[in-house]
């Protein structure tokens, strides 16, 4: 069990405390604990019931509550609140834009228990007469309900490459053909399903292998001594694996890893169909085509990119020089200023960009004019350590991740702009917008001259919330006419910009920075997933902002800034 774990045990118990109206103090504490929980660096599973209870927040009731969780799994308390909730409840509670208050109203006054319930009373207009809500809040239950249904049964990227990686490891025990394909390999942001090819010359016995992992279900209806289809255990997300002779292994690899617009091009099917290769490079070369990485194969501007780019063009990790977009503990981070940095500097990169929460986001500790100028004072510090580490260079950037607020400016007066080295700003607020508002805040911000780089630029969470609309194209062209980057949000939570729109924004010479938005030393390596969707979208390495060295991006800032 890990600290995310118990936290997440923790909330869900607010959440049915607050759901089954019990006492309000406790409710408080109980998310208060949580939440301080939820940042805390120290190891949750060995500390001591008393060195639990001396920690923020906590106390020794709460303590003995993380305590009963750690040998048992759950609490009483949560079992006995499960035990009076409906499963449909539960799965209300998941709902975007309301609380466990509306819901329990909504179950208690319309007798509902289910979402396909809700949004029939949805439709109906039965929950916008419901005291406290009104049509807007009827219309945002609506959407959400109808945006979860849109993506049930799929994954975001890391989750998809998490249990397919579980299903490479066993197979490749007994197998020596063995190959992760589809959603997964091309480093799609959503996985529809997992997908791998095992080369066999015994199908059967491969089918049996299977069927005796006991966390896999199969669908015997849609399987075939040549497919086994079905699911993990308790998943929704479709499990796929195609076996084939080794003689067609390379071949299915190939099929299983590409779109069908990419197979469809230039007779591409049509050779693999009627030729066995013994490498993928070799596809290609027999159709006169550079080669192509499994993550373009999408059938749209990839075969364009590869006349005019090499492969050795795109961004890798190695690529990248610094690291931006950062919060630490000034802000909602988990780790200290100076244990981010160090942690950057052990990975080996040239600087570190600090951009905590700026003050509009109280609910992140978004840091006032007198919180900024106690940070800058220790980056000055620190930088005067790392200076004298004479091994090689490395440097804090003095950055704020500034709101834009529903104006379009950003959440500080100009000469407190002024004293930072770069600022990304980005929407984090009323982000229920028409394009036009969307566009008209956007635009303001990118041509505010103090911006340096437009922070995810469309607001969504993958499979959660869509995002607030966006005339990308003219988004683009604003950052190209005022010198602002792009940034691509590599949380696998965002992974925004879309990497559908690299391309464009290559063509207007628009920079992008792969940044983590990293809330502890570990979210660095979020960078992988930006990395990927960035490859996808054809982006070249001279063209990624943060691979930029430390005198390039120093003498970047001081011509911005000027």
């Amino acid at each position: 069990m890990s600290n995310e774990e118990i936290v997440s045990l923790l909330e869900l118990t607010v959440k049915l405390l607050e759901l089954h109206d019990e006492n309000e103090f406790k409710i408080k504490n109980l998310g208060f604990a949580a939440r301080a929980l939820d940042k805390t660096t120290e190891d949750l599973l060995s500390l001591s019931v008393e060195q639990l209870a001396g920690l923020p927040s906590v106390g020794k009731s709460i303590a003995g509550k993380i305590d009963e969780i750690r040998r048992t799994g759950t609490t009483q308390e949560l079992t006995e609140l499960l035990a009076r909730t409906p499963e449909g409840v539960l799965e209300m509670l998941q709902i975007k834009g309301i609380g466990p208050k509306k819901v329990r109203t909504i179950w208690q006054e319309l007798d509902i228990t289910d979402n396909r319930e809700l949004l029939l009373a949805c439709e109906n207009g039965e929950v916008a007469k419901l005291k406290g809500f009104g049509d807007k809040i009827q219309a945002t239950i609506k959407e959400s309900i109808l945006y979860a249904q849109s993506n049930s049964g799929k994954l975001r990227m890391e989750k998809g490459e998490e249990l397919a990686q579980i299903l490479f490891d066993e197979l490749e025990k007994q197998f020596e053909q063995v190959e992760i394909v589809g959603d997964i390999r091309r480093k799609n942001e959503i996985v529809d399903s997992i997908q791998l090819v095992v080369g066999h010359s015994k199908p059967w016995e491969v089918q049996q292998f299977i069927n005796a992992l006991n966390y896999l279900q199969q669908d015997e209806k849609i399987s075939s001594p040549f497919s086994w289809r079905g699911n993990f255990q308790e998943k929704e997300i479709p499990v796929e694996i195609q076996i084939c002779s080794p003689q067609q292994f390379v071949n299915q690899v190939f099929i299983y890893s590409s779109s069908e617009k990419h197979l469809a091009t230039n007779g591409i099917y049509k050779q693999v169909n009627h030729q066995i290769f013994e490498s993928e490079e070799a596809i290609y070369e027999s159709l006169n085509i550079p080669y192509i990485i499994p993550e373009m194969r999408e059938g749209r501007f990839e075969f364009d990119w590869v006349k005019n780019h090499q492969n050795e063009e795109l961004v890798t990790w190695d690529s990248l020089k610094g690291i931006l977009h950062n919060h630490s503990t000034y802000s909602d981070g988990k780790h200290t200023l100076e244990a981010m940095a160090d942690y950057c500097r052990e990975l080996g990169f040239e600087y570190l960009g600090i951009a905590d929460h700026s003050k509009t986001a109280s609910y992140a500790k978004g840091l006032s004019e007198e919180r900024i100028f106690e940070q800058h004072a220790e980056i000055e510090k620190l930088n005067q350590k790392y200076a004298s580490m004479t091994d090689r260079p490395f440097k804090i950037l003095k950055g704020i991740e500034s709101d834009i607020l529903g104006d379009g400016s950003l959440d500080y007066a100009d000469d407190v702009l002024k004293s930072f080295d770069y600022i990304v700003a980005s929407i984090h607020q009323n982000l229920k917008m028409t394009e036009e508002k969307a566009m008209s805040r956007i635009i303001k911000a990118v041509e505010n001259p103090y911006t340096t780089i437009l922070g995810h630029p469309t607001g969504r969470i993958l499979l959660s919330r869509a995002g607030y609309p966006i005339d990308y194209q003219k988004v683009i062209d604003a950052c190209a006419a005022n010198g602002v980057v792009i940034e691509i949000n590599a949380s696998p939570y965002r992974l925004d910009l879309d990497w559908r729109w690299i391309q464009y924004a290559l063509e207007k010479n628009v920079m992008l920075s792969i940044n983590p938005d990293a809330h502890e030393k570990e979210g660095y390596f979020d960078m992988h997933y930006g990395v990927a969707v960035a490859r996808k979208g054809g982006l070249l390495a001279n063209m990624t902002f943060n691979a930029l060295g430390l005198k390039e991006m120093e003498a970047y800032l001081r011509i911005h800034n000027a």
